[in-house]
Formats: C-alpha cells, sequence, structure tokens
C-alpha cells in the first residue's frame, strides 16, 4: 500500500494566514482566576482544586467522583492501576487514538490487544472486540473518537460476560450523551483530558471519574507519591507509604482556569455542536468527502474533531484547501505505526482501508458558520 511523505511544505499555519485547525479557549474569567491564585497562599493542590473536583463531579459524574490529575494520561494510568491491571494482563484497546491511550500500558507491563475502527465512526470496532476478548482480558478500553460516542451498551454486554472493567477515554467528548445518559457516568472508569485544545482547558490537565466512591482515597494517595494527605495535615500521618504513587496531582492555577470554562461550558459545547450541523450541511451531496460520525441518532455528538473521509488524492485535499488559507490534517494515527508497540498488526482491515482516506477540518471556538460555509465551498470545486 502505498504512504503518504509528510506534507513538509505545507507548515503549520498561523493565525493571520487564514482558519487554522486548532485554536486554545481560555475564557477571561479564567485569566481573572488564575490571578486571584497566584495572589493566594495555594499555588499547588489546593482549595481550588477540590471546588473544580466537586463543580465536574455534578455536571459528569452522576453518582460518582471525580480525581483531577495534571494530565489526561496522568488520569488513564490512575485508571489502569486502579483496575488493578498487572504486568502480563490483556487489555483490548483501540488502535486509532492519540497514544496516550495506551503509552501508559508499556509502564506497566500489560499486553495490547489493538481492536480495528468501526469505518463509520472510527470508533472501536465491537465485532473485533468480541473477537479478541478472551480469558486474559482484563479490560476493554474505547476511545470516542472526535466526541462521538462509542457503542457502550455492546461493549458493556462483552465487559459483563467476562466480569472486566470498561474504561472510557473522553478525551474528546466532554458533554457527550450515549442513549440519554451522559458520558462520565456509564462505566467503571471515564477519563476526561484538559489538553491545551480541548474543550476545556487547564494549559494542562485532565480528571478521572471514578464509578466506585471507596477508590478515590486510594486514587489520591497514588496521584501524590502514595502519601495520604489527609492523616498527613491532619499531623496523624506515621510517615510510612505503601503503595508505589506518582506526581499526578492538579494545581490551583489549573483549577482556576478549569473552573472558568467549565462555567462557560454550555457555550463551548453548543458553538463546537453548531459548527459540526454548518459542516453537515455544507458537505450534505459534496462528491468525493464524507463526514464521519454525521448519522448517529441515539447518542449526541460533542464535536470536539470534524473528521472527513476523501475517496482519494489526500494530499492533493490538504494543498487545495491551503492555497484557500484553510489548515487541515491527519491528528491522530494508528497506534501500530509506532515501534513501541511492537509494529504493525495485519488483522485491522477497517483500519487498512481509510488510512489513507482521513482527514480532520477546522472546528473550535474561533470557527464561524460563515468560515464553514467557505471551508466547503472551496471542497465542493475538487481537487
Amino acid at each position: 500500500m502505498h504512504h503518504e511523505k509528510p506534507l513538509n511544505e505545507l507548515p503549520v499555519m498561523h493565525e493571520s494566514e487564514g482558519i487554522v485547525l486548532f485554536h486554545p479557549h481560555v475564557p477571561e474569567k479564567a485569566i481573572e482566576g488564575v490571578a486571584q491564585v497566584l495572589h493566594s497562599r495555594w499555588i499547588g493542590q489546593g482549595p481550588r482544586v477540590t471546588e473544580f473536583e466537586t463543580e465536574f463531579t455534578k455536571r459528569f459524574a452522576g453518582s460518582g467522583a471525580s480525581v483531577a490529575v495534571g494530565s489526561g494520561t496522568d488520569a488513564l494510568h490512575l485508571s489502569y492501576i486502579l483496575a488493578g491491571l498487572q504486568a502480563g494482563d490483556e487489555v483490548i484497546v483501540p488502535v486509532f487514538t492519540c497514544t496516550a491511550t495506551n503509552i501508559p500500558f508499556l509502564y506497566m507491563g500489560v499486553i495490547i490487544r489493538f481492536a480495528d475502527v468501526d469505518p463509520e465512526t472510527l470508533n472501536i470496532n465491537v465485532n473485533h472486540v468480541r473477537e479478541l476478548v478472551n480469558e486474559k482480558t482484563k479490560a476493554i478500553v474505547c476511545v470516542h473518537y472526535g466526541g462521538l460516542p462509542c457503542d457502550m451498551d455492546e461493549l458493556h454486554a462483552i465487559a459483563k460476560e467476562y466480569k472486566i472493567p470498561v474504561i472510557e477515554d473522553a478525551a474528546h467528548a466532554p458533554g457527550a450523551t450515549y442513549k440519554g445518559k451522559k458520558i462520565g457516568e456509564i462505566s467503571e472508569f471515564t477519563m476526561f483530558s484538559f489538553q491545551a485544545i480541548k474543550h476545556i482547558t487547564t494549559g494542562d490537565g485532565g480528571m478521572l471519574i471514578v464509578k466506585d466512591k471507596d477508590l478515590v482515597p486510594k486514587a489520591e494517595r497514588i496521584r501524590w507519591f502514595g502519601i495520604d494527605r489527609s492523616d498527613k495535615q491532619k499531623g496523624t500521618w506515621e510517615n510510612d507509604i505503601t503503595e508505589v504513587g506518582y506526581k499526578y496531582q492538579m494545581t490551583d492555577i489549573s483549577a482556576a482556569m478549569g473552573l472558568a470554562s467549565l462555567h462557560e461550558f454550555d457555550e463551548i459545547l453548543s458553538h463546537r455542536q453548531r459548527i459540526f450541523e454548518a459542516y453537515k450541511r455544507g458537505l450534505k451531496g459534496a462528491s468525493g468527502i464524507k463526514l464521519i460520525g454525521a448519522n448517529s441518532t441515539d447518542r449526541t455528538h460533542a464535536a470536539w474533531l470534524c473528521t472527513a473521509l476523501v475517496e482519494k488524492d489526500r494530499i492533493g485535499f490538504m494543498r487545495a484547501l491551503r492555497d484557500k488559507r484553510i489548515e487541515s490534517s491527519q491528528v491522530h494515527f494508528r497506534n501500530d505505526r509506532y515501534s513501541i508497540f511492537g509494529g504493525r498488526r495485519d488483522d485491522l482491515p477497517n483500519m487498512d482501508a481509510v488510512e489513507e482516506n482521513y482527514i480532520v477540518l477546522p472546528l473550535h471556538l474561533k470557527v464561524t458558520e460563515a468560515n464553514v460555509e467557505y471551508i466547503c465551498e472551496v471542497i465542493k470545486k475538487g481537487w
């Protein structure tokens, strides 16, 4: 199969050059909130982190609890530890995702079994999960690609049969719903990312929602070197650490940013969803291109990415957009292309079929519906 060369001649666009692919959204109140923190006693993990966790729980966690950490990757690693995964265990994971989903397994010596994509959504393919699952499987990890929820009922049916947890990487999907349930209140563990260009940004940061609240004390110890900070702050800590911990806590600086975005979240989400709907309208009936995740009726799209499949000449497509000052990119890549994961697999036919065809179009709070109309006009002229 032909593999494209990098677009070295097409450098990353700057905002002044046209319609860029990504742009962070930092509310004005985030700037005020950070300034207040910087003038306070607490700039590390303090009362703002607790406040952010409490408000996030109310918004997304249902009856679960939220644990704030330094990145989405931290939250995933923490979930894998809390799920009891050990060296030599097998997990089923999507091959198409940010490497952050799967790299923590390399820390842990956990064996990765890559599942193929669903060609209609680029989410994990439930039928392939069913083929891969066995008595050695200790967890199923799914990623809501672009913000569209996976087939959660089917995944939970498999997990229930094998008595294993489902771990959701919801980095793209705050505000998404599946059959009326919020992403965050469905599975044993759900991770959210607050990296620079996500719906909510804390510069970098993450949140882990755990359904079993009894796991929260352990989670809080592990994110702080294994130390029980509540005991330490009461002056009753006996100065022993009994489990391996990490430096995974969030700071009050980050939490102040997160709180400001959380207070604006309805507006953030609705803008993104409006832009996605504008792409659906603008590309309806367009030849040579198909929008991914545009046809689901039983789930709502959080609209972090707008991804399309182009039938031919992705490089030509990108160049045609770039000539009109519109940026596009692949963003994510199949993980088995990376040597650290042991090389390319030969049992992923759907991924093989789409890997030269998918492309991500601009979607963020600075993109307007008029911008989308322009982008769609350019696309309809062909490439």
